[in-house]
């Protein structure tokens, strides 16, 4: 009952549009997305491996199945090795949380699910109504994260298992206590052999520092290239600890991201031909070797944190980023743009190079406040995710949805397979539950991938089964390096991850006792049951994203206006606050671009037609504000700091700026063409031609250029839109067909 740990979506389309590419977003038949879904299944991706991780975890299964198999039963031991199992599979989610901690938390979570779940086990009347409880609190778990979510099924799966228990509380609880002993161990193991220490911060610390590296390199032969900003985005989740994990964090993870922040307006501002680098010229090839430089010193620093070793720059590198006062190639603000980017490339380089010893979090002048970014503690963290669950309480939540499907297939499959005349009726729930995910791709990814692999695995382990015959021991050797496997294609390669769980459980099954023929055709039928039931789920109560991609849009919209119009004020009445509101705002504006791109991903994988946006209206939009908020970005790189020289007619666009995109917010919502008459009125009345020599002048009149483009790119008449999508949705077609791919008419879900 462990699960792959959730990866961020992407690939195929989704990192053609993060390049800047073509995608495609439109009508996708059931078979190709089913075809999407087994290619998902059976990809591995070998730096993901992590076989030590995986060793030590099963070292752990090894540790309380050994003793119990020995000195109490084989039953005692299966119960044993579900614990350990699953608070093993637990730490391999993404979180940035110590692992012990997941171990820990996920073995209790196990244990009181396990005797709760005996207590009403007795009667259907009694125990359907809390699986459905259950059920629905694990998928509600998911608005506190993903990890929270799969722990959370984990959880609904070790209640379903206790209908096997003996009847008896005592010895109920003695199996609770051990399955909690299993997180205890994996725990304990963890802390006494680490590996990799701070491994995930630093890789996502080192993946910010080379996504800022691939940019500067993009921007040497494309000055308006965009950047995702997700990976600094992962960075700075991976930044906020707790005060504890703050006495402990390596200094090398201390300021780089802070310089990575720093380092990517400045390497747009220098690119640029309108504020930096001239178009052409001996000032533009001199900007490229800068940027190539610079993303030559990036990726050392990067490799540097991920690794801990010595920073190893090329020399070249070195000798391009020698500015001397005879260097006159570069002049006015690209000049200072290249002197920006040097000094922050030497304060990654110290950084870098101060070891990965631990040491005290740097504290601002004047104040004895730490600073770094405050992670929640275990228990403060309860009343973070009850908030976070109370706000996707609502009919149109994914979440919501996840957690109503959740509990009634749960409950379904449960009465379905204890109907059948079959025996072990939980796995049918089970399979649905441990596959279920509150979007369509993941959902049926993990369906077909866990109906694959368990009909392998069940054949493979059967196999074995018949040639070792029924000996106890020998399944409780088998049970463990199944597990091993397991752990190790955890992270990518689900259906081969699957095949070796259902192999684990075989043979904890015939370690209790049970031979093959009583349980490998229930588990492979009840399986493809509980698969069934999952992806009918979706289908009948889906949460599409596809019709959500105008709102998505609008907060975008809305979020980077916000973030133009406080970079403007800052310009209007350059303080202290206005920065820091320029900072919550680029935050924000980073989130709801990062929804925005999700909601993408997952659209372009659903079987549904495009409404209220089609593929070329999308992308034209996202191209539009993606140029909105780059020019923001490079004008913060160059406004002025506290007490510096103010321009007041920003304060003006400002306002109208917020008050424009917020209204075109709603107008995109709602399916009616934005316009942007307090644009152009503060426009009109930025103050004569003086104003038109002046940077803030410039980027107002460039960023109402890209608000243009975002109305050219959803402006339609009802009747033009009707047309476009049913446009769309032949082109797709022909395309589809022109690959061979049988895109002939399909029936479509909405």
């Amino acid at each position: 009952m462990v699960d792959a740990p959730a990866s961020p979506a992407g690939g195929g389309a989704a990192d053609a549009v993060r390049r800047g590419g073509p995608a495609t977003l439109g009508p996708v038949t059931w078979l190709r997305a089913f075809g999407e879904v087994v290619r998902s299944g059976l990809t591995i991706e070998e730096t993901r491996l992590e076989p030590l991780l995986a060793l030590r975890t099963a070292a752990g299964v090894a540790i309380v199945v050994g003793p119990a198999l020995y000195l109490v039963s084989p039953a005692f031991a299966a119960s044993a090795a579900l614990g350990a199992f699953s608070a093993g599979g637990a730490t391999f989610q993404r979180t940035w949380r110590p692992r012990k901690v997941i171990a820990l938390g996920t073995g209790a979570g196990l244990g009181l699910s396990t005797f709760v779940g005996y207590l009403a086990a007795g009667h259907l009347v009694t125990f359907l109504p809390l699986l459905a409880v259950w059920a629905f609190a694990a998928g509600m778990a998911w608005a506190a994260g993903s990890t929270a979510g799969i722990v959370a099924a984990t959880t609904v799966g070790s209640m379903l298992v206790t209908v096997t228990l003996p009847t008896s509380v005592g010895r109920a609880l003695a199996h609770a206590g051990v399955i909690a002993l299993g997180g205890v161990v994996q725990a304990l193991l963890i802390l006494l052999f680490p590996i990799r220490r701070w491994g995930a911060h630093r890789d996502a610390l080192a993946d910010g520092l080379a996504a800022v590296a691939d940019y500067a390199r993009r921007l040497r032969q494309d000055p308006a290239a965009p950047f995702d900003p997700e990976p600094l985005m992962t960075a700075r989740d991976a930044a906020a600890v707790t005060p504890s994990q703050a006495r402990t964090r390596p200094r090398v993870l201390h300021g780089p991201r802070g310089l990575a922040e720093r380092i990517l307006p400045v390497v747009a501002t220098l690119a640029d031909p309108d504020v930096g680098a001239p178009a052409q010229g001996p000032g533009r090839d001199r900007a490229r070797e800068l940027l190539g430089a610079a993303a030559d010193v990036l990726d050392a620093v990067a490799r540097a944190i991920r690794c801990g070793t010595p920073v190893e720059v090329p020399a070249s590198s070195t000798e391009v980023l020698r500015l001397d006062e005879e260097d006159k190639v570069l002049e006015g603000p690209a000049r200072k743009a290249a002197e920006q980017l040097v000094e922050l490339l030497g304060e990654a380089l110290e950084v870098a190079g101060s070891g990965g010893a631990a040491g005290k979090a740097a504290t601002a002048p004047g104040t004895a406040r730490a600073r770094f970014l405050v992670r929640p503690t275990m228990f403060r963290l309860l009343r973070v995710a009850f908030r976070a669950v109370r706000h996707e309480l609502r009919w149109d939540s994914p979440v919501f949805r996840h957690a109503v499907r959740l509990a009634a297939v749960a409950t379904l499959g449960y009465l379905i397979a204890a109907w059948l005349p079959l025996g072990h009726s939980y796995w049918a729930p089970l399979a649905s539950v441990m596959v279920m995910r509150p979007d369509f791709h993941r959902t049926y990814a993990r369906a077909v991938g866990r109906l694959a692999g368990t009909a392998a695995g069940v054949a493979l382990a059967t196999a074995m089964v018949r040639a070792v015959g029924p000996d106890a021991h020998v399944f409780g050797a088998l049970t463990v390096v199944s597990a091993g496997l397991s752990y190790t294609v955890i992270r990518t390669g689900y259906a081969y991850s699957q095949c070796f769980t259902a192999a684990y459980a075989v043979f904890l099954l015939g370690m209790g006792g049970e031979t093959w023929d009583q349980t490998v055709p229930q588990r492979v039928v009840l399986t493809l049951l509980g698969g069934a039931l999952a992806m009918l789920a979706y289908a009948v109560f889906p949460a599409w994203e596809t019709p959500r991609l105008p709102g998505r849009l609008a907060d975008w919209l809305a979020a980077d206006g916000r973030y133009s119009a406080a970079v403007f004020r800052n310009y209007a009445e350059p303080t202290p606050q206005h920065r820091a509101d320029m900072r919550r705002a680029l935050l924000a504006s980073r989130r709801a671009r990062a929804a925005w791109q999700e909601a993408y991903d997952r659209a372009q994988r659903e079987p549904v037609r495009p409404r209220g946006l089609t593929t070329r209206e999308a992308q034209n939009a996202q191209d539009a504000l993606e140029g909105f908020g780059r020019t923001a970005m490079v004008m913060e790189s160059h406004a002025p700091r506290a007490g510096g020289r103010s321009v007041g007619a920003s304060e003006r666009f400002a306002d109208a700026l917020e008050a424009d995109t917020a209204q075109a917010a709603t107008d995109v919502r709602e399916h009616r063409n934005p316009d942007w008459r307090r644009v152009d009125e503060a426009l009109r009345g930025w103050d004569g031609a003086a104003a038109e020599g002046s940077p803030a002048r410039r980027e107002a009149g460039m960023q109402k250029r890209a608000l243009e483009d975002l109305a050219t790119a959803v402006s339609r008449t009802p009747l033009e839109r009707d047309v476009g999508s049913a446009r769309e949705e032949q082109r797709v077609r022909a395309a589809m067909a022109a690959e061979g791919d049988g895109a002939g008419p399909a029936h479509r879900s909405g």
